[in-house]
């Protein structure tokens, strides 16, 4: 008894309470069976944004490139430095431009996440893959790009694209601009690229 003259409620008994939780995970199962039929791309776009965002994090504790560790996104294609080369406007060129015959294909320098496949005024069509170490690799003045779309995982080797014109480089013999930006700043990929 309690100090006020009350007695105490009695305890819920053992079948009651094994009754009331296996109430509620048939709601959370239910709920779970209906959110999942009733909004299965909600599902898949969660997933696939978690997914993401670990791959995200799991680059950026990787090390930047660095002296000959990445291969040609055109293999067997001649590397020149054109780094730092005159343009249009008093740019300077911030990348090398690797040329092949039109449609070449155009293989990923490292793994990472797709985060732009589009157009841009100077670099036409171009896909950008966020790397190890949260480096950009710009891929510019494609023909086409293969089948990937942002937030797509790649790995090294893997076909982003295919050597073409586009953009400001109309008219030009074919070739893919590549560059690499870290913290936001071009870097030359000449010295970062394996040369054969």
């Amino acid at each position: 008894m309690l100090a006020d003259g009350k007695n105490q409620p009695p305890k819920p008994s053992l079948v009651s309470r094994i009754l009331s939780v296996l109430i509620r995970a048939v709601v959370l199962i239910g709920f779970l069976f209906v959110f999942d039929k009733l909004l299965p791309s909600i599902s898949e776009q969660t997933q696939s944004f978690v997914v993401a965002k670990w791959q995200q994090l799991s680059l950026l504790q990787q090390e930047l490139p660095t002296e000959n560790s990445l291969p040609s996104p055109l293999p067997e294609k001649n590397l020149t430095d054109t780094w730092g080369a005159a343009r249009s406007q008093g740019r300077s060129h911030e990348g090398i431009d690797i040329f092949a015959e039109r449609g070449t294909p155009i293989q990923s320098t490292t793994q990472g996440i797709v985060s732009k496949v589009g157009e841009n005024n100077l670099g036409g069509r171009v896909v950008v893959v966020v790397g190890p170490g949260g480096a950009g690799h710009y891929y510019a003045h494609l023909e086409d790009y293969a089948d990937i779309a942002p937030n797509d995982w790649v790995n090294q080797g893997d076909i982003i694209g295919y050597v073409g014109d586009s953009g400001n480089a109309k008219g030009t013999p074919p070739h893919v601009h590549y560059g690499i930006y870290i913290n936001g700043s071009a870097v030359n990929p000449y010295p970062l690229l394996q040369k054969d």
